[in-house]
């Protein structure tokens, strides 16, 4: 089976015996927990899309290991045309949840670990890049959603990770057997990790001798003995209790983050792709993190049509559509949306194959593309918020809308064009508040600030990368400076 149906994924998860935690309580089915519930549905639709003809060759490839056709997100990138594609389909899936679809940090990670580990073996003789073959090709034939797990919690900022007063602060090694190793530690901000099979673990920062234990890299089921999860809260979350599918906003789709315990973790031999090579941590990092700043180039881009969309139907309900200002503000969410794409696909089209034969996005313009990302959506949002108006954060409840004696009363005070109802007017405003300040906003707006790493670590690749000695000779050599 290489290719599961959206149901079969479903019922895959539903399998598993996860330990998640929410309000306080473990959540005995994440499957049909109603908050939880939205964050499945996205990582489902990677799977419906992948049985439409219509959306083969963006969602499908043929695997060059095995002959297969495989799920994009277990691929591993083998030229420009497959880094292209993995950005378009990230954009078909932005538009068709509105959400985050959780299965990029997984593919990211495997491109990440598939190069570095290579690299690992030719210097010490290690079998880090077999093992994670194998991994690979498990993944593959039984397409699984596997999640990447790289941001430790860091304690204090100014320390290295051995020198943290709790030592745990940094995922690590605690012991190292004959068969394996023992891990202990925690990941936060874990995207999708309830809704994944697998968790591929990488460490989090450049690291010297001294952090020997915390450069460390595996891969284990999420339901590992050892592994808990604490589900972290999103703004509006509890609406969903409510069994209200207006007030939500986008009631079938969403996102989800958790910080993810690993206390005492086994991980077999056969399962570990780094191990203590400090000198390779920092190569794995920024590989992923290039990576993964690629993909919000597609990602960010589809939920942004989805909210420029929201945005001029909300125009044309409020009986503004034609307003110069409005048409002008549309213009401008669309040429910085569409200029986030472009950064998406420049990086992907200037790739280059790494000494194991996948290839690489460009990381001078994958970093530009994350550091255009922590900017523009926070613009496209404030237009969407100008052209909706007040009444995205002031509208009545749907409770109200439905009573019998306020809903004619809301009907007839917050409709707008009179050929449209005021509930499709409510509908829409709901799925703006969504993107931009309920959970929605977690996926799209305050993630593009903070996801793939804050700004300050694209502003440090960016001078790393940019080559500015070279154009400083440019300069020179115009101006006939000879030094």
């Amino acid at each position: 089976m290489a290719l599961m149906t959206g149901e079969q994924y479903i019922e895959s998860i539903r399998r598993l015996n996860m330990e998640i935690y929410m309000f306080g309580k473990r959540i005995d089915s994440p499957v049909d927990d109603p908050i939880l519930r939205p964050s499945l549905n996205s990582v489902r639709m990677t799977y419906d899309l992948a049985q439409m003809p219509e959306y083969q060759d963006l969602m499908t490839v043929i695997s060059p290991d095995t002959g297969e056709r495989i799920n994009r997100f277990t691929h591993i990138h083998r030229s420009t045309d497959d880094l292209r594609n993995k950005v378009k389909m990230q954009r078909l899936l932005g538009q068709k949840t509105a959400s985050c679809f959780q299965r990029c940090v997984g593919m990211d990670a495997f491109n990440a670990v598939f190069s570095t580990s290579f690299e690992v073996d030719r210097k010490y003789g290690t079998r880090y890049h077999e093992n994670f073959r194998e991994f690979m090709l498990y993944c593959q034939e039984n397409d699984l959603t596997v999640d990447g797990a790289m941001t430790d919690p860091k304690g204090d900022r100014s320390k290295a990770p051995h020198e943290q007063a709790d030592p745990d602060l940094f995922l690590r090694v605690v012991e190292r057997r004959a068969d394996g190793i023992v891990v202990c530690g925690a990941k936060a901000h874990q995207t999708g990790m309830v809704n994944s099979h697998e968790v591929i673990v990488m460490p989090t920062q450049s690291m010297g001798p001294e952090d020997m234990d915390y450069a460390v890299s595996f891969a284990v089921p999420t339901d590992a003995k050892g592994i808990f999860m604490i589900v972290g809260r999103q703004s509006c979350d509890t609406r969903k209790l409510e069994n209200s599918e207006l007030d939500v906003g986008n009631s079938e789709f969403g996102g989800m983050e958790a910080l993810v315990v690993f206390d005492h973790v086994f991980v077999p031999n056969e399962r570990i792709f780094l191990d203590g090579q400090t000198e390779f941590a920092g190569m794995l990092v920024e590989r992923f993190a290039g990576y993964h700043r690629q993909s919000y180039g597609g990602c960010k881009v589809g939920v942004g049509d989805v909210l420029i969309g929201a945005a001029a139907v909300i125009a044309e309900y409020n009986g503004a559509a034609k307003a110069s200002h409005i048409k002008d503000k549309l213009i401008e969410m669309t040429h910085l949306n569409e200029t986030l794409y472009c950064c998406g696909i420049a990086c992907s089209a200037e790739g280059a194959p790494t000494e194991s034969g996948n290839y690489l996005i460009n990381l001078l313009l994958a970093n530009v593309c994350k550091q255009n990302i922590t900017r523009f959506p926070y613009e496209i949002v404030r237009l969407a918020e100008d052209i909706a108006g007040g009444l995205m954060v002031t509208a009545p409840s749907e409770a109200d809308l439905r009573d019998p004696k306020l809903g004619p009363v809301i009907d007839k005070y917050l409709r707008g064009v009179n050929e449209v109802s005021t509930e499709n007017r409510l509908r829409m405003l709901r799925l703006i508040e969504n993107l931009c300040l309920g959970a929605a906003a977690v996926g799209y707006r305050t993630e593009s600030m903070h996801g793939a790493g804050s700004p300050q670590a694209q502003r440090i690749m960016i001078s790393r990368q940019g080559n500015l000695e070279h154009k400083k000779e440019l300069a020179k050599a115009l101006a006939h400076i000879k030094e």
